[in-house]
């Protein structure tokens, strides 16, 4: 079993050491690489500085020369990704442990996020008390608190990166045993609280139909890891419930999934139901938080950490072109199913978000779709079983349309 340690050796090679006799003690394989470029290894290693860097083309004697920190790190980050990915299609690969401080957590994650999910991946780093979805993206990373600088052994460090190695070595010595259910084919859903009945009910209803369904929440990070398993080529067909982030994303919500959200299953080909869950709100955090532009909003105090602002008729126009937009480019068969009574649990008669208008605005921006997209629409609420069940059933005949061709 082989682990593979990224450090920058001038600066942490002492603890880079502790951590691979630590491994090496526990009967694992310790690969070390160099990503450290401005300064003298104080460690042997296995990969240098030099041979890391050749994988990108990048001369490490003229990174020195130029002597510029930012530039230095961004060369490594590349580096470290293309050399753990090379190794890792070569079957080399057991696991990636890291440790650092922002430049090595940059590095470190950067090379984590270029492996598939179920690859160990552990960052030991002094930056994993924050935001961490910078670097952890969508991929399976452990972050573990370095709780001190790494800058030197101490009693601390030690204990921490010796939690570290041993976790690793745990990992990878006693290996998950195999999916039996993993035969049958994935299906992702995107879901939030305010549409989890509707997709409770349709995920039973695939489920019973003999296939596993991923449900991903719609929080920015859940939708940017759907995108990311589309595009690794290990999905089968999307029910699109919650298309929630493209609202954030347009309006400057704290939930976006970023520009690209809605789009890889349409480039892969792969047969999709999208809905327009919950794109009556875009997210905040505590009330403070919200910008001063939109003072005079509507909104919804969902708790003390989370504040919902409700969409306008026009923001909601452009959501639904925005939508018909990406299902007429795709290269795979699209429906889109629109609920007239609501498009969240908040949005229908009686609750904050009631908006008949804003949700006409919507259906009027969804009208800009061609065949062979199909528009649906439905005199239902989003959460209605109803709504549900055809949602589920039109995504089954459109993969039926795909198996038999």
């Amino acid at each position: 079993m082989s682990v593979y340690l990224f450090a920058t050796l001038d600066t942490k090679g002492a603890e880079a050491q502790f951590v691979r006799s630590q491994l090496e003690a526990l009967g694992v394989e310790c690969v070390l690489i160099n990503t450290g470029c401005l300064g003298e290894p104080t460690v042997p290693c296995d990969v240098s500085a030099g041979e890391l860097f050749a994988q990108i083309g990048c001369s490490l004697a003229d990174l020195r020369q130029r002597s510029h920190r930012s530039e230095a790190i961004t060369a490594a980050a590349s580096a470290a990704a293309q050399w753990i990915f090379d190794e890792q299609t070569r079957g080399r690969v057991h696991g990636v442990l890291s440790l650092g401080g922002s430049a090595g957590t940059t590095i470190g994650t950067a090379a984590m996020r270029a492996l598939p999910i179920g690859i160990p991946k552990v960052m030991v780093s002094t930056l994993a008390a924050g935001q961490t979805r910078p670097y952890v993206g969508s991929k399976d990373i452990l972050m573990l608190n370095a709780v001190v600088d790494i800058a030197g052994l101490n009693r601390i460090s030690r204990s921490i990166l010796s939690q570290a190695a041993r976790a690793m070595a745990g990992i990878v010595l006693n290996p998950a045993p195999p999916d039996t259910g993993n035969d049958r084919p994935l299906i992702a859903a995107t879901m939030f609280g305010v549409t989890t009945p509707c997709v409770e009910v349709a995920r039973q209803r695939l489920e019973v139909s003999g296939y596993e369904v991923l449900v991903f929440h719609a929080t920015g990070i859940g939708g940017q890891t759907m995108e990311s398993l589309i595009e690794e080529g290990l999905i089968a067909g999307v029910l699109d419930i919650t298309t929630t982030e493209l609202a954030d994303e347009l309006v400057g919500g704290t939930l976006s999934a970023g520009p690209d959200r809605l789009s890889m299953a349409g480039r892969k080909g792969i047969p999709q139901v999208i809905s327009v869950g919950a794109l009556d709100m875009v997210n905040f955090g505590p009330r403070a938080t919200v910008p001063e532009k939109f003072a005079n909003r509507r909104f919804h105090q969902h708790n003390a950490t989370v504040t919902l602002m409700r969409t306008t008729a026009e923001e909601n126009f452009r959501l639904g072109s925005e939508i018909a937009g990406i299902a007429n480019a795709s290269q795979g068969p699209v429906s889109i199913m629109f609920p007239w009574r609501g498009v969240s649990a908040i949005d229908q008669a009686g609750q904050p978000f009631d908006d008949p208008a804003a949700r006409r605005a919507l259906y009027e921006g969804l009208l800009q779709v061609e065949p062979p997209v199909v528009l649906r629409e439905f005199d239902e609420h989003i959460n209605s079983p109803a709504f549900a069940l055809a949602a589920a059933e039109e995504l089954l005949r459109l993969m039926k349309s795909v198996d038999s061709r």
